[in-house]
């Protein structure tokens, strides 16, 4: 008797994780992305900190398969997609640039952008190195 009912116990749990497994559709509250995130770029903004480009890349691809050139208006952006075109507001100054996305990057957790040489230089950033700023996506 008692091996019947352990029998019928074990069947009954492995029928309770049969239906666990189950593939029903199942419901949820989740909303969808908000307006100002990385699944919807054409809205996307984000303040962060940003640095730019060591000498030591000059000439050097690119992930987009560009050669780096320090003297362009680029940025490497972790996800956005290349050609994104970024407004990037230093805001400690206010100077304002906008630079291409064709690498990635930054790889440093606390920063949002890598920008080039000649952006950082435009955002008058080229002394402290790091800045903190806001960047868009523009059209």
């Amino acid at each position: 008797m008692r091996a019947l009912y352990s029998k019928q116990l074990l069947f009954i749990i492995f029928g309770l994780q049969l239906v666990a497994c189950s593939s029903a559709i199942r419901y949820s509250n989740a909303k969808t992305p908000p307006a100002n995130s990385e699944a919807n770029p054409e809205y996307y903004s984000e303040i962060g900190y940003a640095s730019f480009y060591a000498d030591s890349f000059v000439g050097k691809t690119t992930a987009s398969g560009e050669i780096y050139d320090s003297n362009e208006l680029t940025a490497a952006h972790r996800s956005l997609p290349f050609g994104t075109k970024l407004k990037v507001t230093n805001l400690d100054n206010q100077l304002t640039i906008i630079v291409r996305v064709n690498d990635r990057g930054p790889f440093v957790p606390s920063r949002i952008v890598d920008l080039s040489t000649r952006a950082a230089k435009e955002l008058d950033m080229l002394q402290k190195g790091i800045v903190r700023v806001k960047i868009e996506v523009i059209k």
